[in-house]
């Protein structure tokens, strides 16, 4: 019987895997995705840097996922996407075996054998918590996209699964393997996510419930001390001070004995070595198995981290992506500290309110010279005034935004702008961090989700947002009274693919299954909550998250979700269970089994499957394309963030793209080991023009100082008298600080136009018009090293290598002219020399807005889900860049060209897809200049139409909850007014006479 079980129990596990993998791979996201998948991509088919702290095993084995792709680059992210896929269905596979231990066990406690009855109960627990999982929310999500988050909770399945089974085999000999094995797995997952590490309590309790037969309290508390001494012992000792011991014995043996470089690192790792090798042979001859073990699997955690060496020998190798250059054991240790996102305050610091009065010196660091290493700077933190200090400070703001501030005082209700409270504090943290920004998720996945817009839960006027990103239900009675009425939709809100109704069914069976469980097994249940717990609520307490996330973070919690998973399927035995003794067994188990295989898996995957289907959106890949192709030869392109910069790198590493376009990420600029690689050619890219030595924008120099002058400066001139004479301008900043002096706040272009018609970036026929000198005056103090590399790069290139902008929203505080400099081509703006006459290069963008093999990514395809994020990327960015280019070809008087463009905005991002607002006026009123009074009508009823469904609905709220739509409804009103003034203008009185039948002839 137990062979027969066993064989049933592998089938049907491989059955899942194998149904979960399927789900994945259809739905797959074809190339890469907006977000960290270009650069996860790129890093791992090429096995370059990624950003810190790291993933190098993601990138080994995405390295081997991508050889799938049989040479062919197209397919090069499909493969590694699908690597995801495989992972997540193995995570599916460890799960339903998970459960069935679980179930087994409580089948066990309670009877010798398990007869068919049981072993159906338990079978039907593992199908239903596995496929229910399977088609969660969060963990879909991941599964389908090239991301660490679905290796990472594959590693969390796995570990979780090894435990358990340990468990079953701890009474054997030979048991002990298991728990070296796991110390091997999570040394391999360190180098994927650090997630991993957060299973430790759960593993630490199975193994004391285990061999402890007598459970107390006092065995309790030691067993959490060693589970949280064991996590702190990683997570902060051996992750760590591997990197910092080693490279401290670099520096004594290089500065301080005179030894070649790596001899410090070479006798660091021996000397663990030969402490590893010692260990296991003493505690051998001395007969101590579980010392040995101890010792054993410390070696094979190190074995499982030493992946992150990968990362030292292909930064070594000058990789074109190589994020702060861990070339060294000293500049690795940064690396994995994450120094360049600076430090959030958790056990202890300033409220937002604090104001910091110093820096704080920490450690040494140091740059590699010819013969030693370099002392340049020391590590450094800002201090504040105690007062405004506290204990657990959730509500901080390290960077001092404004917009942060603004919603602390939403979520607690705080006036002026006193020091918070304590009880504030706390509220802050219960009501934001662990409700809104945990238990909503949670709710996603086993309730329903609202929508995929990101809800901020409070609108800026502090009312509460009852329209984007709330959970629901499905049951009407229960959404009405959290969130208003939920008839008569607007369209945005009801047709959002994200709109997902579980009817709280998988919460309810998962709830079951969570009593049952602490009923039959105390113990069991307390290691599940311990996994639930550790990878969800003591996540949020670690991250300590800020309002305004740039995007929803539920992927981060997606390990506490396969816990409460466990307790659905454990849900099916409960009810099994309780079913049975009023009704046959075997039709209990039955008609159990195959109703909640409806009622949960089912509808999840029924309601989920259109907004996690991705199998046909290439978005982010033709985004970034288009964005390369009207580049001009060996230009260089400024982007901004993760979005518009990875899926650039990604075209150029993967598919080969435009390799000789530069991509400068302005804001990785300000790091000093960014701009020294644009010192060096990075594949068919030539270096950067710039004048000042590397060593100036070196990891001493954080900011440049600014003086202000009478006079105005030549900024070429300024700037190679500092590179020729840098120590003149150097000056004391603070008592620890010396910083480089910008000598003047006041600047000059001198342009050299003839040459520069000769070379045909100013055209001939303006050249007697344009002045030859730009002057502009910096009104900040100090400069931060990207700015500085900017005005070096606008200097010594002197326009002759074309430069272009992504967006254009910076750099204006420190070249204030170059908001009159731009010239649009395509998605991009070019920097030119002269005052724009002309504010976009009509051939260039007709040529791509209008082109034959133009793409966006498959937006009009009818099942292509577009979330949020891309949906206000088209509608906000390329929409109304298509609308204002058609008044540029009007103002031409190239207008057949401007109808042209116009039918291709609807063509390639149609109503269907992105609703008409009121930003597509203009292509209405463009439409109506052209003729075409008909198309111009339909659009603006269509516009019209918008806003008055969501009047309509707006209209319907009562009460408080009414306040929280009122700044929506006043928005859609004010909207509606501008639509009807422009239907006036355009002489459309069959739109006035709708708007003035809707609004009771009362338009203002």
């Amino acid at each position: 019987m137990k062979n027969r079980y066993q064989t049933l129990n592998n089938l049907l596990g491989w059955l899942v895997f194998v149904i979960a993998s399927a789900v994945y791979l259809l739905t797959a996201e074809p190339t890469t995705s907006w977000w960290d998948c270009g650069e996860y991509i790129s890093t791992a088919y090429k096995l370059e840097v990624g950003h810190p702290p790291g993933a190098p095993t993601f990138q080994l084995i995405g390295r081997f996922a991508s050889l799938f792709a049989g040479g062919d680059v197209m397919k090069v992210a499909y493969a590694i996407n699908a690597m995801s896929a495989i992972c997540s269905g193995l995570s599916i596979l460890f799960l339903f075996w998970s459960i069935t231990m679980l179930g087994r066990k409580l089948v066990l406690k309670s009877s010798k054998e398990i007869d068919t009855f049981k072993t159906l109960c338990i079978f039907g627990s593992g199908l239903i918590g596995a496929l229910a999982y399977t088609f969660s929310d969060t963990f879909w999500f991941s599964a389908v996209e090239g991301e660490v988050y679905a290796m990472s909770s594959f590693f969390t399945a796995i570990v979780f699964w090894a435990i358990l089974k340990w468990e079953t085999q701890a009474d054997e000999k030979h048991s002990l393997r298991w728990l070296i094995l796991l110390a091997f797995l999570i040394g391999i997952a360190i180098g994927v996510h650090l997630l991993n590490l957060l299973a430790i309590p759960a593993m630490v309790f199975v193994f004391y419930f285990k061999k402890y037969k007598t459970i107390t309290k006092k065995g309790i508390f030691y067993a959490l001390l060693l589970s949280v001494a064991l996590l702190i012992g990683v997570l902060y000792i051996i992750v760590p001070y591997i990197s910092i011991l080693a490279g401290n014995f670099e520096i004594f043996f290089v500065n301080s004995i005179g030894m070649p470089f790596n001899s410090g690192i070479i006798i660091f790792f021996a000397l663990l070595i030969a402490g590893i090798v010692f260990g296991l042979i003493w505690t051998n001859k001395k007969a101590k198995p579980v010392l040995n073990a101890v010792i054993l699997s410390f070696a094979f955690l190190l074995v499982g981290y030493s992946s992150f060496l990968i990362l030292i020998i292909r930064s070594n190798a000058n990789t074109p992506l190589n994020e702060n250059e861990p070339k060294d054991a000293v500049a690795f240790r940064a690396y994995l500290g994450r120094e360049q996102y600076g430090e959030v305050p958790l056990f202890t610091g300033p409220y937002y309110t604090a104001r910091a009065y110093k820096w704080n010196y920490g450690y040494q660091k140091y740059i590699k010279g010819e013969n030693d290493y370099i002392p340049v700077a020391r590590y450094r933190t800002l201090e504040y005034e105690s007062e405004q200090s506290t204990v657990f400070p959730r509500m901080h703001n390290s960077n001092g935004e404004a917009r942060h501030i603004n919603y602390y005082k939403y979520w607690t209700g705080i006036k002026g702008d006193r020091t918070p409270t304590f009880g504030e504090n706390l509220s802050f943290f219960f009501k934001y961090q662990i409700n809104f920004m945990y238990w909503r998720y949670f709710m996603w996945n086993f309730a329903g989700r609202q929508n995929d817009i990101q809800g901020h839960r409070f609108n800026e006027n502090g009312t509460r947002d009852y329209l984007h990103g709330n959970w629901i239900t499905g049951i009407k009675f229960w959404d009405e009274m959290r969130l208003g009425p939920q008839d008569h939709l607007p369209v945005e809100l009801r047709d959002n693919k994200a709109r997902n109704t579980f009817y709280c069914l998988p919460l309810l069976l998962g709830l079951i299954g969570l009593f049952y469980h602490v009923k039959k097994s105390k113990q069991d249940a307390f290691i599940v909550f311990l996994l639930f717990f550790m990878t969800g609520l003591a996540i949020i307490i670690y991250v300590n998250q800020r309002p305004l996330e740039p995007r929803e973070r539920d992927y981060a919690y997606a390990g506490s979700f396969y816990a409460f998973a466990i307790w659905i399927g454990l849900g099916v035995m409960a009810l099994c269970d309780w079913i049975s003794k009023k009704a046959p067994k075997m039709l209990t188990v039955s008609a159990v089994t195959l109703v909640c295989l409806l009622l949960v898996p089912c509808i999840m995957a029924k309601e989920g499957w259109d907004d996690h289907d991705r199998s046909k959106r290439y978005a982010a890949r033709d985004f970034s394309k288009n964005h390369l192709t009207t580049c001009d030869k060996n230009s260089i392109l400024f982007t901004h963030g993760d979005n518009d910069t990875f899926p650039l790198w990604f075209m150029q590493e993967v598919e080969g793209y435009r390799t000789d376009v530069r991509i400068l990420n302005y804001t990785l600029a300000g790091m000093h080991w960014y701009i020294e690689q644009l010192y060096d050619a990075v594949n068919e890219a030539k270096p950067l023009p710039l004048t000042l030595p590397k060593s100036m924008y070196g990891v001493a120099n954080d900011f440049f100082a600014v003086k202000r002058y009478d006079k105005y400066l030549e900024l070429k001139e300024v700037l190679a008298t500092m590179a020729s004479n840098s120590s003149a301008f150097r000056e004391r900043w603070d008592d620890e600080t010396e910083v480089y002096v910008l000598p003047t706040n006041r600047l000059k272009i001198t342009l050299d136009i003839p040459k520069l018609v000769a070379k045909g970036i100013i055209p001939k026929e303006i050249a007697e018009t344009i002045p030859n000198e730009i002057s502009w005056e910096i009104q900040k103090g100090r400069l931060e090293r990207n700015e500085l590399m900017f005005l070096d790069l606008l200097a010594t290139n002197e326009f002759e290598r074309a430069m272009y902008i992504a967006s254009p929203n910076y750099m204006k505080d420190i070249f204030p002219p170059i908001s009159e400099m731009l010239e649009q081509e395509g998605l991009n703006y070019k920097i030119i020399p002269y005052k724009a006459f002309q504010k976009v290069n009509l051939d260039k963008t007709y040529a791509l807005f209008a082109g034959k093999e133009t793409e966006w990514g498959n937006v009009n395809h009818p099942t292509v889900y577009l979330e949020n994020a891309y949906t206000m990327h088209i509608s906000s960015i390329t929409r109304q860049i298509y609308s204002i280019f058609a008044q540029n070809l009007v103002q031409a008087g190239r207008n057949q060209e401007a109808l042209t463009i116009l039918d291709k905005s609807l063509h390639f991002f149609p109503a269907s897809k992105i609703p008409l607002d009121v930003y597509c006026v203009a292509s209405a009123e463009t439409y109506n200049q052209l003729g075409n009074t008909k198309k111009a009508e339909s659009m603006m009823k269509e516009i019209a139409n918008y806003y008055q469904e969501k009047i309509r609905y707006f209209n319907m709220f009562r009460g408080s909850k009414a306040k929280g739509v009122a700044a929506d409804l006043e928005d859609c009103l004010g909207a509606l007014s501008y639509v009807y003034d422009h239907a006036k203008r355009m002489n459309l009185e069959s739109v006035q006479k709708q708007i003035e039948a809707f609004m009771g002839g009362n338009v203002s």
